[in-house]
């Protein structure tokens, strides 16, 4: 029987076979096994690195807690209403009494800056003046001649003085001139906000170590859930933050005003935090002159909330109350205000109910943003135009015969579901159509921090 050579080793097999030469030939040990082949550093594999099954805790832990911002504008009342424009207009109504600004020179005063008459008595710095108008010799102008009642007073030039009522002769006729109503057309745009997730076909098949919920462990769920959230997140905070584009370059882009943006622009602000009770008492008489609701939300950072906190327990007395604290807006129940995280306190007569803002306290968003809080009015105010109440906050979306663009979502791939493309994954996409229109903003207040 011919030999054959296998390796350098001989045997009596009916053919010859052979190992490359650059072939190992492994160490054989009794029973069939192999002895420990130790290859260079970079190649080695433990064993029990392959075999071992990690010891994983496959729950994911919420380092941060909740990190969605969105609730805001539910929990201050603020609805939603559809629109079919590119913009939202609505009406609100001028003072029913306004003052007038004298020059420092009475001649020749252009008739449309005048709102008194003649006729008409005007207070100034306690002193009574009775004011008579004459056509100057520019038709289009006006002479001014402010008597004092008590025939002795000084008027003070270039005064700002109110219209407290007018005084005429026995047989005299009715005023030739008089008031119309005033009222103010605002405007506010819509904005577009768009987002979008990707994954592959491979990927949304792999099985991750982290539990999901409901034993899935498919990661992309996880990374769309939070494309989703932030997407939600920033469509608030453009809410809340946004402005109208004014920036030339910008000319195609439609902004809206925000929240913020509307209280700095015609509302009450705050240049630091309220940190003392005549801080407060500060507030409560600039919202007496500008017809503040009777309840307020208080949305604000730690840093106001603190100060709050110091300021109540004082031992302010019954000058500040928790007790007294209305609770209209809460169904007249304290405890469904404490169940949604409110605290109250009132102050001449206007409750406050104050929250913590988690926007306000997020690194990442505006903890370190100057702004420190706002006061919203739990109430709802009449249309200029129509009488209709309406609620201070509204938020408005695209939506005409069955479409909405309040948040739209779709798919777009050929896994998962979609085959509208060709292409080995799916993306998601969102968009939204949207703005908030804030109604009477000088009766709400904008907190920052110095």
């Amino acid at each position: 029987m011919a030999k054959s050579t296998v390796g350098g080793d001989t045997n009596s097999a009916g053919a010859a076979f052979s190992y490359g030469a650059t072939t190992p030939i492994p160490n054989t040990v009794a029973g069939g096994g192999f002895t420990n082949q130790k290859l260079d550093a970079a190649k080695y594999i433990s064993l029990y690195d392959l075999v071992n099954k990690p010891d994983n805790r496959d729950a994911l832990i919420k380092t941060y807690g909740n990190q969605g911002i969105t609730g805001f504008l539910q929990l201050v009342g603020a609805t939603k209403a559809v629109a079919t424009n590119d913009e939202v207009q609505y009406w609100e109504e001028t003072r029913l009494h306004q003052k007038q600004t004298f020059p420092s020179t009475l001649t020749g005063i252009t008739a449309t800056d005048l709102i008194v008459r003649d006729g008409d008595v005007v207070l100034d710095n306690g002193n009574r003046f009775y004011v008579s108008i004459a056509v100057n010799t520019d038709v289009t102008k006006r002479n001014v001649t402010l008597t004092p009642l008590d025939g002795s007073s000084s008027f003070t030039s270039g005064a700002t003085c109110p219209i407290i009522g007018n005084l005429f002769a026995q047989g005299s006729d009715q005023p030739s001139e008089f008031i119309e109503s005033g009222v103010v057309k605002r405007t506010n745009p819509f904005m577009i906000m768009k987002d979008v997730y990707s994954v592959t076909g491979s990927q949304a098949t792999n099985i991750g170590w982290i539990n999901l919920g409901n034993g899935d462990y498919r990661w992309y769920l996880k990374s769309e859930a939070d494309t989703r959230q932030r997407f939600m997140d920033k469509r608030e905070m453009m809410m809340l933050l946004g402005e109208k584009v004014t920036a030339s370059s910008l000319s195609d882009i439609s902004g809206s005003e925000g929240y913020f943006a509307a209280i700095e622009d015609r509302g009450i602000v705050a240049s630091d935090l309220l940190s003392s009770l005549s801080d407060i008492d500060d507030m409560v008489k600039v919202l007496d002159k500008e017809g503040g609701s009777s309840e307020y939300a208080m949305y604000i950072n730690r840093a106001q909330d603190l100060r709050i906190d110091d300021i109540l327990a004082q031992g302010v007395g019954a000058s500040v109350t928790t007790g007294a604290a209305a609770f209209g807006s809460f169904n007249n129940s304290p405890e469904t205000a404490l169940s949604l995280g409110f605290r109250s306190f009132n102050r001449a007569g206007y409750t406050f109910h104050k929250h913590d803002w988690k926007l306000m306290n997020d690194p990442t968003l505006l903890a370190d943003s100057g702004f420190a809080g706002v006061c919203v009015p739990m109430a709802s105010v009449a249309d200029a135009k129509t009488g209709d109440k309406a609620p201070a906050l509204e938020m408005n979306y695209k939506a005409s015969n069955g479409y909405s663009r309040e948040m739209e979502h779709w798919l777009v791939g050929s896994i998962l579901g979609a085959s509208n493309a060709t292409k080995d994954n799916v993306e998601f996409h969102y968009r939204s159509e949207c703005n908030l229109i804030t109604r009477a903003a000088n009766r709400h207040i904008l907190i920052k921090e110095a």
